[in-house]
This record gives structure tokens, C-alpha cells and sequence, in this order.
């Protein structure tokens, strides 16, 4: 990648609050991070880290925006916008791919997903790629949860992933699961 290429950024509303995002010059998402989310770093520092310098431009983000505002209303179920998934370690891809097939609505634990990628005894390894998505919302890393059904580990905050959770059960008429986590619990 060369040092310093444009990430054109954009925001959008999402059910999990704002998000802003970022894609390159070939109109692949790069990254996304919610504007309520709790990061080690910030959007630029991150983008910058990976070899951007954050500009704007509206026709380059049109496709994302458009993508995620239809996820919002329920009338997207399957993002299929091009993602940069080489961003991170091999296995980690592997992992980013799998969390991709998992449909909208649903819920796997991580011992599902490494299940699923071949890996049954790397529970821990996949948790610490899941982690480290860049993407989320996109590359849905919010429909893994905890072994014992519990939410955990959303890097935007657990709060997040319940709103993103529940805004797919909405849509597909079932039970919200953690709306009380959200909206009671002060977080």
C-alpha cells in the first residue's frame, strides 16, 4: 500500500448511532468505527496507521452510505460491498470471511466460528481476530457471542453490538434479546 492514499470518509446513521467510515480508491470499505464506540485509537490514527491521510468526497462514499442506510430501514440484509480484509494476518482474513457468512439476524458462539473455519480448539484465536475487525457492521463480528449466550467483546462497546443484535431481530420479527441491556443498564 502506498504511504499516505486517500481514505474518503463519510457518516452514517446506523441502528447502533452514527458511524463513520472510510473507503480507498477503488471504493473498497477500509475501515469503520462507530462515533459512540469506545477505541484504543481514533478513526484517523487508525486510518493514518494503515497508510491513509483522511480526505472527503460524496460520489466515492455514495455506494457505502447507501448500502448502510438501507441495512438501517431493514431493507438490506447482505452487505456485499467490497472489503479490505488484507489488512490483518492470514488467519485473521479466514476469520473476517467466515463472520461475513453468518446470516443477518443470527448468532454464532466462537466456538461455532472456529467450528466453522476448520480451527474447533481455537476459540481464543478466533475471539482475538473477531477483535480485530475493522470493518464491523460490514464484516458483522456483532452476531458472535458468548458460550454461554452472554454478550461479549465488541471493540465499539457492548452496548453497540446489543443495539445491532436486536435491530436484526426487529427486522426479521423476532424477540429482541438485549434491548434491556441498552436502554436499561445506563450504557
Amino acid at each position: 500500500m502506498n504511504v499516505h492514499a486517500p481514505a474518503y470518509l463519510g457518516t452514517v446513521a446506523t441502528p447502533a448511532g452514527d458511524a463513520t467510515f472510510a473507503v480507498n480508491d477503488e471504493g473498497i470499505l477500509v475501515g469503520l468505527q462507530f462515533v459512540e464506540g469506545e477505541y484504543p485509537r481514533t478513526f484517523a490514527d487508525a486510518l493514518a496507521r494503515d497508510g491513509y491521510a483522511p480526505t472527503t468526497d460524496a460520489a466515492r462514499t455514495a455506494a457505502v452510505y447507501a448500502a448502510i442506510e438501507a441495512y438501517g430501514r431493514g431493507a438490506l440484509q447482505t452487505f456485499d460491498l467490497p472489503v479490505e480484509l488484507d489488512t490483518g494476518t492470514r488467519w485473521q482474513a479466514v476469520v473476517w470471511r467466515a463472520l461475513r457468512e453468518i446470516p443477518f439476524g443470527a448468532v454464532r458462539t466462537y466456538g461455532t466460528l472456529a467450528l466453522a473455519v476448520g480451527r474447533p480448539t481455537a476459540v481464543r484465536a478466533v475471539a482475538k481476530a473477531n477483535a480485530t475487525n475493522r470493518i464491523p457492521l460490514v464484516v458483522p463480528c456483532h452476531r458472535v457471542i458468548g458460550s454461554n449466550g452472554s454478550l461479549t467483546g465488541f471493540s465499539g462497546g457492548l452496548h453497540l453490538k446489543a443495539r445491532l443484535i436486536d435491530h436484526e431481530r426487529r427486522v426479521l420479527g423476532m424477540p429482541e434479546l438485549w434491548s434491556a441491556f441498552h436502554e436499561g443498564s445506563g450504557a
